[in-house]
């Protein structure tokens, strides 16, 4: 009787406690032109709130590119590059709100902090505060990338899992790792399950972009890419089985 309560109150040990998920706006396509598939959105809810359910600390950034991009406005001649990294900026909190109001209908307790502030619907970023509000069990989700133009919501994820000292940044992507080539265009394309941040650089793989990647290298900070999309990925790999790809310090 002993044993079957064991086994029936087994919790799996977490490889990670406090994570950094770094998801992209364009992920929320789904199978949409533009804006948001409440089917992918309700999706990652799902898939949060399991990851949650665990006890691992979760922090979120999401991008704005299923939004806005500031590059395609500046290529577009709409604004200057300064104008459309702040419109993007603002598409970042649109796709957190809506991702906040996801994981709130699944009972989460949820936080949105911004780095541009916007007292109605966010509180401003404060990482002592970010810090504490994750000891509590609450998802804390960062919105409008680092709060400066030229920065990319790469390196939103990169700095903030610094600041929140986070074990890991998992990327979840619609590719599952990284690739010698882009999968989707090549089919010789080969896999790495492990990669370094050296190499990453020496082959030019789009990961991240290169701030991204330099301030993780700098702080010893590990990210696994990983296929978002495919139910169950995100714990699993919190268990510690191998998903993705991981890129760390040779």
């Amino acid at each position: 009787m002993f044993l079957f309560f064991f086994e029936y109150f087994y919790i799996p040990i977490m490889k990670y406690t406090r994570i950094l998920l770094k998801l992209s706006g364009e992920a929320l396509l789904g199978k949409k032109e533009f804006g948001i598939d409440s089917d992918i959105l309700e999706q990652y809810a799902m898939e949060i709130k399991r990851a949650v359910d665990t006890g691992v600390q979760i922090a979120i950034v999401i991008g704005g590119g299923n939004i806005f991009r500031g590059v395609q406005g500046v290529q577009g001649g709409l604004v200057d590059r300064a104008q459309g990294d702040y419109m993007g900026m603002l598409a970042t909190v649109i796709n957190a709100m809506a991702l906040q109001g996801a994981l709130e209908r699944y009972g989460l307790k949820t936080r949105l902090l911004s780095a541009i502030k916007m007292e109605q619907i966010c509180e401003p970023f404060i990482r002592r505060r970010a810090i504490r509000h994750l000891e509590k069990g609450r998802v804390v989700i960062f919105g409008a990338g680092t709060g400066n133009p030229y920065f990319t919501t790469d390196t939103a994820a990169s700095l903030r899992a610094v600041e929140i000292e986070a074990d890991v940044i998992l990327k979840g992507t619609r590719v599952d790792g990284v690739y010698t080539a882009d999968p989707e265009k090549d089919p010789l394309a080969e896999k790495f399950d492990t990669i370094s941040f050296t190499e990453v650089y020496k082959r030019g793989l789009n990961v991240m972009d290169l701030t991204a990647i330099t301030l993780c290298q700098e702080n010893n900070l590990p990210i696994i890419v990983f296929d978002m999309n495919r139910i169950g990925n995100l714990a699993e790999l919190l268990a510690g089985k191998q998903v993705g790809t991981l890129v760390a310090s040779s």
